[in-house]
């Protein structure tokens, strides 16, 4: 998933699309122990967009703080 897709989320699709990412990322990491799978490259990718998806969240809380307590 690339970040300009991310950016066009709203807060709450962001919301949304942190828990499916996490969710997923919890079930490879269980298969991993079980000896089920060894997917690593697949959980490298999850954390990676689990990062983005909080690092845009994270900018546009900034964005909207900022543009709250400007003065006009």
């Amino acid at each position: 998933m690339n970040s300009e897709k991310i950016r066009n989320l709203t807060d709450a699709e962001l919301k949304h699309q942190k828990t499916e990412l996490s969710e997923e990322l919890f079930k490879l990491k269980f298969q991993l122990k079980m000896g089920q799978t060894e997917s690593l490259k697949k959980m490298r990718g999850l954390k990676k967009d689990i990062a983005r998806v909080q690092t845009i969240q994270r900018e546009k809380q900034l964005a909207s703080a900022k543009g709250g307590t400007e003065k006009k």
